[in-house]
């Protein structure tokens, strides 16, 4: 199999009769390729039982497939899902491989509550939610807490069983009253229902327990908009973000430029938002990330790089913040501060940041080996 990649020689000849463009890929045997592996090509062995070849219809040439017939060609069960093995390390399954072996996992004991959460969170993850619905129903049955309750909701609400989601719903808000997600289901159960005004009721709840949840104020906000028109809609978020309770949170705002920022003629109404949510809230890595990312699009580098300069100390704990600081000071070809940030980045106790440290690290030094060897060729010609 090969996979073009752009910037890196992607229309360059693949062998006989075939070409690679951006974004495709091709699925042929070794010999389709007489002039040789393109440089970007990702090579593929596909083994059957005990490492078989897996005799196919792509020796007679290049084939195209649905990703179903990839999935069987690669030897999976269904689409391939990453976990992890024993040892931590990425692994690539087969998702009916998965979800059956954790299925006998959970059959061998059935009382084990830990073993039904595992199954149905899997289940709940693939959209199998019926037979998730099953599960959760015997762990909360057995004595599960508001999160298996929260679940069981979930399950039922994706299947749009909005009478027994609401029961289940308000039990599990019964058992967290703080946590914000019942009542944001229960606001989703009542839409589903044509209940405007329930679902306007468990939103704003869903806010008043978790001021600073960007979940629980895009909701409300979405359900403003659609209620009360976009203008009225957005006042009335304003409004409600401006009473004491809600003062200092960023979250509304965060919330409101959400709705703005994909779209390059609403960016500037985004960026009035997300400037509003750094002023209230400006330790707020969320605003910041927010804020940042608008800039950038904009192509405003000087304005991110102004706004997080002061936060390199956070970057040490957030890879995010940290990759908005690195993209804007090398867009800007500012190769002392980006030299600077990676040394301290280097020092970090997350391993996170350490590793994106090292690996833009080694990256720029590629970069500038490369530069490098391309003046010394063309001093060498001149």
């Amino acid at each position: 199999m090969t996979q073009s990649m752009p910037g890196n020689n992607a229309q360059q000849p693949a062998g006989a009769g075939i070409s690679l463009t951006g974004g495709a890929a091709i699925l042929a045997p070794i010999q389709a390729f007489p002039n040789g592996v393109p440089s970007n090509a990702l090579v593929l062995i596909p083994l059957g039982a005990n490492g078989a070849p897996v005799e196919t219809q792509i020796v007679a040439g290049p084939v195209a497939l649905k990703m179903e017939e990839v999935w069987k060609l690669l030897g999976f069960n269904g689409p391939a899902v990453q976990v992890q093995d024993d040892q931590g390390r990425p692994i690539a399954i087969g998702l009916e491989d998965l979800l059956g072996g954790l299925e006998k996992h959970y059959e061998e004991d059935a009382n084990d509550l830990d073993r039904g959460r595992i199954f149905a969170q899997e289940l709940i993850k693939y959209s199998r939610f019926e037979k998730a619905e099953k599960i959760l129903a015997k762990v909360v049955a057995l004595g599960g807490g508001g999160e298996d309750w929260l679940a069981l909701g979930v399950a039922q609400l994706q299947q749009e069983k909005w009478d027994k989601a609401e029961g289940t719903l308000k039990g599990a808000q019964n058992l967290m009253k703080d946590n914000p997600f019942p009542s944001l289901h229960l606001a989703k159960v009542a839409s589903g229902k044509r209940d405007k005004a329930a679902e306007r009721e468990h939103a704003e709840r869903a806010v008043s327990i978790a001021p600073n949840s960007v979940d629980a104020w895009a909701y409300l906000t979405n359900a403003m908009r659609e209620q009360l028109g976009e203008e009225d809609g957005i006042k009335r978020i304003e409004e409600l973000a401006a009473t004491p309770v809600n003062a200092k949170t960023a979250a509304p705002f965060v919330a409101l430029q959400g709705f703005y920022a994909t779209d390059e003629s609403t960016r500037d109404k985004a960026i009035g938002f997300a400037k509003k949510g750094v002023e209230r809230a400006p330790d707020d890595a969320l605003a910041l990330l927010c804020l940042s990312a608008l800039y950038g699009q904009a192509g405003k580098l000087d304005e991110v790089i102004k706004l997080l300069a002061p936060y390199e100390a956070a970057m040490l704990r957030d890879v995010r913040l940290a990759h908005n600081y690195f993209e804007a000071l090398f867009q800007a070809r500012d190769m002392a501060k980006v030299t600077a940030l990676l040394n301290k980045l280097a020092t970090s106790p997350s391993k996170e940041v350490k590793q994106f440290a090292i690996e833009r690290s080694r990256a720029i030094s590629q970069m500038l080996a490369q530069q490098q060897q391309a003046l010394a060729a063309t001093s060498a010609t001149s």
